[in-house]
This record gives C-alpha cells, structure tokens and sequence, in this order.
C-alpha cells in the first residue's frame, strides 16, 4: 500500500511538478486543499531554508502525517539577490506572475545579457510528526532574458534561461525540466531523506 506524504501547497501547478518528479516511488501525494483547517504559515524567515523547515514542522504537526514542503525563489546577481525569499510576492500583496515578471524586467532595464546571471534555489524539508527532519536543497544556474519566452511552467519560468540552453524553462518539456531544475534536482535527494527518516519504519520508496 502507498504510504501518504502531504506536500504543504496549495499550488496546483507545483503539485503537478512534483507529482511528475515523484511518479514511480510509492507515495500517495496529497497537497492542502485535500484536508480540511490546516494553519496558514508565515513565511517570515530569512532564507529559503528557515521557511521550508517551519511549514514543513507546523504542517506536519497539525496533520500529523508526513511533509514535505519546499521555499524556492530566484535569485539575480544584478539585484542583489533579489528576489529571493520574496519571489512570490515582488510586486507587492496579491500579485500575480505576469506582474512579478514585469517587475523584474522593470528593475533590470538596461542591465545587458553577459550581466543578467541568475540561479533558481530550492530548499525541501521533510518532517515526521514528533520526530526527525531532513533539509536538501538544489540550484539551477542561468540568467534572465530581455523579455518573456514560451507559456509552460510557471512564476519567472518565461524569463529564465538555464545554462547551457537554448530554451527558457517555459520552452521546455515538462520531463526536461524536471531533470535541470532547481525543484527536480533538489527532490532527487530527496529520496534518500525520507529513507533516513523513514528506515526504522521498514518503508522503501
């Protein structure tokens, strides 16, 4: 029988990735829209890494099933770093992703190509309810184009080209960017974590 894991989201579309990541283990994934009154956490910490951890304990101890939560951001050398933790919310409250493109795009205006480096980061935490935790990570190199390309993906996909490519992360097939990707890379290594945490158990992924 499939063992649960939760994945503490309620974006479909990064649900589907990992569902496409995750495909062949013997998981049942079920996100938060599939179980009723889970707390809204704050992202509030000041990296990706404090972030994954604090979702992945809180929501696993409210459900008391096994997490996996993960923050991710881009991170563009031009701007310091930004944007960083605030990703998903660089345009202000309630944003959307066409408005934190145009954001960037607005910040970098006249920043040419050779200076446009940017990395994708993702960090995943796994917690057990009452017990352990395991945190891995993975980065994906590239730098943002002048303007937008394809319509997959999603967030700054459109704008992001992975190095050593000729397509953006919008461009590409699903199975490809699973591969290259910052989230694909990461959950990779993932799979070693839940065993570490899971191996008293006698449960394989």
């Amino acid at each position: 029988m499939a063992r649960e894991l939760l994945i503490a989201t309620r974006n479909q579309k990064k649900k589907t990735e990992l569902q496409e990541v995750l495909a062949g283990w013997d998981l049942r994934l079920i996100s938060l829209d599939q179980i009723e009154t889970m707390p809204e956490v704050e992202e509030d910490g000041a990296t990706f890494s404090d972030n994954a951890i604090k979702k992945a304990r809180t929501i696993a101890e409210a459900s008391g099933m096994i997490t996996l939560a993960d923050d991710s951001g881009l991170v563009v050398d031009a701007l310091d770093g930004a944007p960083g933790i605030f990703s998903a919310r660089f345009a202000g409250p309630g944003c959307t992703d066409e408005d934190n493109n145009a954001r960037l795009l607005e910040l970098l205006r006249g920043v040419p190509e050779p200076q446009r480096l940017a990395r994708f980061v993702c960090v995943i935490a796994v917690a057990v309810p009452g017990g352990g935790l395991e945190t891995v990570s993975g980065i994906c190199e590239g730098q943002i184009l002048l303007a937008p390309r394809g319509n997959k993906g999603f967030g700054y996909d459109p704008l992001f080209l992975p190095a050593g490519c000729r397509q953006t992360f919008a461009e590409i097939d699903s199975a490809t960017k699973n591969l290259i990707s910052h989230r694909g890379r990461a959950l990779q290594a993932v799979k070693l974590a839940l065993q570490r945490l899971l191996d008293t158990e006698g449960w394989v992924c």
